[in-house]
């Protein structure tokens, strides 16, 4: 079988909601980036044989297809090139990042795309469900899920708070590493590390213009952050622990990854960053909804004959708190590992973009630091995780 090479990797930064990139049609976003692996690797881009894209919110400017949708608004690409995409909530990029590398390590194909995007801007978090059910046309939670899990709604929020008081993480903690997050997030922008693989994207208004000023840092970092400021922000449920301040930032953003085998690295010419060494997709409860990383990351472990120590760098994603405390929790990782340049809190959490946004940061990183090891997780709606296990060349 061959193995799975990433080529070249590349984000957006990401936009605030309503913010800098709201002015773009999500389809035209994810154009840029799909261009952008295309001029960076030096393809033919004729080459490119399949897109996968992950995006969540499949809906009105989301919808049809929004990968197709990207090709066809793509400089680089013709329109030979397909598109499929793909929703496994949060880690919808992370497994179009699976598929891609399942179809080379095939045989199947030699050069594909793992992408994603999401502009919570203009397809709010909800819509693919809300508006349905608002217009009578019913709701994802058949009779028979109802049945099982007793009418129970399933929620991240409450998942969130259930993950706090399983493992007794309290507010305090959950604060600390709030800050954490932004401070990390702070001397990444600030050392340059994200400069490498942030695409600057030229900001536009609302009616989509441009304005002749480029976005190239995540705007969602808090330069002012104090612990106390983020002390002070108002609690989610009352008796609670989770507030906007230590939970994931709405974001638009976009992010891609080139995928090859061997064949396709002669094709290019190209050397790559990272090997694809382990992948894991995880099922579990729905209800708690945010635990599966830890199994996750120990199947992962086991299955590529790994320990956490052997690990140099983890990408954890931050949509609460509770998930990378928990998290280091279980698996007695070294927590100075974990996240080294800040995390969603502090960056934003574009949904069906994150996986392949936290691949494009984990596979720099390892390259910054001169590490060899990286290993990215993240929960997902619905119960779920996926792993993945890379390993820098």
């Amino acid at each position: 079988m061959s193995e799975a090479y990433i080529v070249t990797a590349v984000r957006t930064a990401g936009g605030r909601r309503n913010g800098k990139l709201s002015g773009w049609h999500p389809v035209d976003l994810a154009a840029q980036v799909l261009d952008a692996l295309v001029e960076r690797s030096g393809a033919d881009p004729a080459l490119v044989e399949d897109v996968f894209m992950g995006c969540v919110s499949q809906a009105g400017e989301q919808a049809n297809n929004v990968a197709r949708n990207a090709v066809l608004a793509c400089a680089q690409l013709p329109e030979s090139v397909p598109g499929t995409s793909i929703d496994r909530q949060c880690g919808s990029s992370q497994q179009a990042l699976h598929f891609a590398a399942q179809a080379v390590k095939s045989g199947a194909m030699d050069v594909v795309i793992a992408a994603g995007v999401e502009s919570m801007s203009r397809v709010p978090m909800g819509t693919t469900s809300k508006l349905p059910r608002d217009a009578g046309l019913g709701h994802y939670q058949s009779p028979r899920i109802r049945q099982r899990y007793h009418d129970v709604e399933f929620s991240q929020f409450m998942g969130a708070e259930m993950m706090a008081k399983k493992y007794r993480l309290n507010k305090d903690q959950l604060d600390a590493y709030a800050l954490k997050s932004h401070q990390r997030g702070i001397a990444a922008t600030q050392s340059g590390a994200f400069k490498d693989e942030i695409l600057p994207i030229e900001i536009r208004d609302d009616q989509g213009q441009p304005t002749g000023q480029m976005l190239t840092a995540d705007e969602g970092l808090r330069l002012d952050a104090t612990l106390e400021s983020i002390q002070s922000v108002k609690r989610l449920k009352e008796d609670g622990v989770i507030t906007a301040a230590n939970a994931s930032q709405i974001c638009d953003g976009a992010a891609g990854l080139l995928v090859v085998n061997e064949k396709g690295l002669k094709a290019l010419g190209a050397q790559p960053l990272a090997r694809i060494h382990h992948m894991t997709v995880l099922g579990h409860d729905p209800v708690i909804m945010l635990e599966a990383p830890l199994p996750g990351t120990d199947i992962a472990l086991r299955k590529a004959g790994m320990r956490i120590g052997d690990i140099d760098l983890f990408e954890v994603n931050e949509a609460f708190a509770p998930v990378p405390l928990a998290w280091l929790q279980h698996t007695g990782a070294d927590p100075q590992r974990l996240n080294v340049n800040g995390g969603a809190i502090a960056l934003g959490h574009p949904l069906g973009a994150t996986g392949a946004k936290l691949m494009t940061t984990l596979v720099h990183a390892l390259g910054r630091h001169g590490k060899r090891w990286g290993l990215q997780t993240m929960c997902e709606g619905g119960g779920m995780a996926n792993v993945t296990i890379v390993e820098r060349l």
